[in-house]
Order: structure tokens, then C-alpha cells, then sequence
């Protein structure tokens, strides 16, 4: 008997972002000496004092079933913060904790979008939201940016991108793969764009909140003109250096809230027991590992900056937060090496990870076919080094 897998499943793309980190891995346990620039995650471990009290939780006896949407003295904790960090109002049953804030995410659209429905995404977009469309049975309507536009919209661009069809508007700030942050004056002149079309719900990814370089964090969610339309994704991963915890959380109004605990009811419950003590901690405690995690990728940042300001061919704009470059390649396209002529980014991130052992992730994957994605989540000498392989590569091509 042959294996017949859903169609659902055939039309579903693998994650680049994981595929790429994968591939750095089978090659360095072959010994190949791999940098690996293809994963968003903090190199720094999770502070002393959160690890702590996941410790604590344990001797406490925390290791049974929790709530569906997470334990209501977490969600207050969440709740709290949204009022002391982001001015925002929300009660603990208009939040919904999850196992990371990818299952936030795939939650709001799996409740939010029928068949047929329009979800307006700008690209370049982390590489799941598309797909995430795609199981709902949407489709995704894209609006292209460049990187001379610092990869984001505008009103007019938001606007025509609208139909009758539109149900979803869906992006990030601060934004992965492009570092670009949505300013309160941008996101102003966005949203009278949206007060037009009363029924077009927001969804705003701000998991890099606490990566942003800039002086502030605004969230489209402080416009009390829309605030019922959006669903703010959040998380711990980023900001506290929790990627292994996966926990998520999401806040909304207690209608969508409430279907999305009904989603998450019959897919994973409640999320870890243990990662959510630990995530109350991390939310009431002192921010400066916080912080100065924040400092160290700031001066990543400006490192590799002026070593991409250095390769001939290559542009990139100057991320206000997350922690990547997606420097524009496409002056590389056409050229060849050994032989092999460089059709497309695809083919210039698979050479960089054989040729220059260094792995970095095609923009196709983002929705922008001309750039590639890497992160400056690791060390200074890494990057460095890692900068100059790629240097070096790109200077042998004919």
C-alpha cells in the first residue's frame, strides 16, 4: 500500500529558516568548520534568575496539566506588562498563552480566516505566515517592498491592496527578516487606512519588541480607533533569551481570545507548566540582562554594518531592530562560480553554505527573491570571520 499523504500536507513548504540550519548542521558533523547565520536565536542563555524559578516550580510541584490558556496569575503578569510597557488595557481573559508564539500566530489565523479569505501581508515576511495562510484555506496577497523604502508600506500600498475579499492584515514591527521598525507616525497614517475598512483585522507580530534600537516600541494596538481589530503576538523567546521554553502568549478582544483558546483546546492544551512560572518571573523581575543583551547586538549590529558596506555588489538598509541583515544580491545574479552560474538567491545561499561553510537563508523563502537573510545572533569573532568568508566568495565570481 502506497502512502497516501493529505494534499494539505504535500502543499505545505518546509520552513527555510529550519532546513538551512539543518544542512549547517549535517555539515559540521562532517567536520566542516560551518558558521551558522541561518537561525533567529539569542546566543546568550537565559538569565540566572528565571532559570531559577523554573527550579522552584519544580520543588513546588508544578508539573501538572494547566489551563488551556495558561495560568491566570501568568496572564495578569502578561497583562500588567502590556499597561506598564505599552500604555495597553487588557484584561488576563483577553489573553492566551501558547506553546511559543508561532502556535499564537497559527491560532489567530485558523480562527480569523475562512476559505477564499484575503490576508494582506508586506514583504519581505517571516517565512510561516504565508503558509499558515495557506492551511486556513486563505489566500495571501502580498505588498512588495524594497529596500531603498526601508521594507515598509505605505498608506497608498496598504489601500490598494484592498478588496472585498480582505479579512487579514498581517506583519511585523520590529520586523523579521528586515530589522525595519514601523515608527508611531507610520503606523498612524497605516491606520487611517484601516479605519476605512471597518472589517479588516490587524494581526501585529511585536515578538522583538526588546530587540529595537530605536527609542520606543509602538504597537498598532494603541490606536483606539482599531485596538478591537487587532491581535497582538508576543513572546519570551527573543526579549529573554528563551527560545528552548516555547512559550507565547497573544492578547486580543475576549471573543477572539476565547476562539483561540477553543483552537488550542484540541490541538495542545496548555502549554508548559514549568516555562510559565519561569515566564511570571521574567515578566515582574529586573530587565537589564534584558537590556544589555539588547546593548551587545547593538554593537553587532554596527560591526557588520560597515563589513557589508565593504563587499562591492552587495545593499542593505540599517535594521532598527531584530537581529538580521537582508542585504539586496540580486547584482550577483548571472554570475558564475566554477562553472555554475548564480540563477537566483536559492542558489547563492546554497554556495555560500558549500563554498564558504557559512549559512544563511534565501529571501524567496521571505518573499523577496533578491535578498538573503542572516543573523547577527552570535559572536563578534564569528561574525567577523564569517563576514570575510563571504567577502572573499563573492570576489571570485566570474
Amino acid at each position: 500500500m502506497s502512502l497516501k499523504l493529505s494534499d494539505r500536507i504535500n502543499k505545505l513548504e518546509e520552513s527555510a529558516t529550519i532546513l538551512m540550519s539543518k544542512k549547517a548542521r549535517e555539515l559540521t558533523a562532517k567536520g566542516v568548520d560551518v558558521i551558522n547565520l541561518s537561525l533567529g536565536e539569542p546566543d546568550f542563555t537565559t538569565p540566572k534568575h528565571i532559570c531559577d524559578a523554573a527550579k522552584s516550580a519544580l520543588d513546588a510541584g508544578y508539573t501538572f496539566y494547566t489551563p488551556v490558556a495558561g495560568y491566570l496569575d501568568l496572564r495578569q503578569a502578561i497583562a500588567g506588562k502590556l499597561k506598564r510597557e505599552n500604555g495597553l488595557e487588557y484584561s488576563a481573559d483577553q489573553i492566551v498563552v501558547s506553546t511559543g508564539a508561532k502556535q499564537s500566530l497559527a491560532n489567530a489565523v485558523m480562527t480569523l480566516v475562512n476559505p477564499g479569505d484575503e490576508v494582506i501581508i508586506p514583504t519581505p515576511y517571516w517565512v510561516s505566515y504565508s503558509e499558515m495562510v495557506k492551511l486556513a484555506e486563505g489566500t495571501s496577497v502580498f505588498i512588495a517592498t524594497t529596500v531603498e523604502s526601508n521594507f515598509k508600506i505605505t498608506p497608498a500600498q496598504l489601500e490598494a491592496a484592498i478588496t472585498p475579499k480582505s479579512k487579514v492584515f498581517m506583519f511585523s514591527s520590529p520586523c523579521n527578516p528586515t530589522g525595519s521598525v514601523y515608527s508611531k507616525e507610520e503606523l498612524a497614517a497605516l491606520v487611517k487606512v484601516f479605519e476605512k475598512h471597518p472589517d479588516i483585522y490587524i494581526i501585529s507580530d511585536e515578538i522583538y519588541e526588546h530587540i529595537n534600537f530605536g527609542t520606543e516600541h509602538n504597537s498598532i494596538a494603541s490606536f483606539d480607533s482599531i485596538r478591537d481589530r487587532v491581535v497582538i503576538i508576543n513572546g519570551f523567546s527573543k526579549g529573554y533569551a528563551m527560545t528552548g521554553w516555547r512559550l507565547g502568549y497573544m492578547a486580543a478582544t475576549k471573543a477572539i481570545a476565547a476562539a483561540c483558546d477553543k483552537m488550542q483546546s484540541q490541538i495542545t492544551s496548555g502549554t508548559c507548566s514549568i516555562a510559565q512560572r519561569a515566564a511570571i518571573t521574567a515578566l515582574t523581575s529586573d530587565m537589564t540582562p534584558t537590556y544589555e543583551m539588547r546593548e551587545a547586538f547593538r554593537k553587532r549590529r554596527a560591526i557588520v554594518y560597515d563589513l557589508i558596506k565593504d563587499i562591492p555588489g552587495m545593499k542593505s538598509n540599517f535594521p532598527e531592530g531584530a537581529f538580521y541583515f537582508f542585504p539586496d544580491v540580486s547584482s550577483f545574479f548571472g554570475k558564475s562560480y566554477n562553472g555554475t552560474v548564480i540563477k537566483d538567491a536559492n542558489e547563492l545561499a546554497l554556495l555560500l553554505l558549500s563554498e564558504a561553510h557559512v549559512s544563511t537563508v534565501s529571501g524567496e523563502s521571505f518573499g523577496d527573491p533578491n535578498s538573503i537573510r542572516f543573523s547577527y545572533a552570535t559572536s563578534e569573532d564569528k561574525l567577523i570571520e564569517a563576514m570575510r568568508r563571504i567577502k572573499a566568495f563573492l570576489s571570485e565570481l566570474k
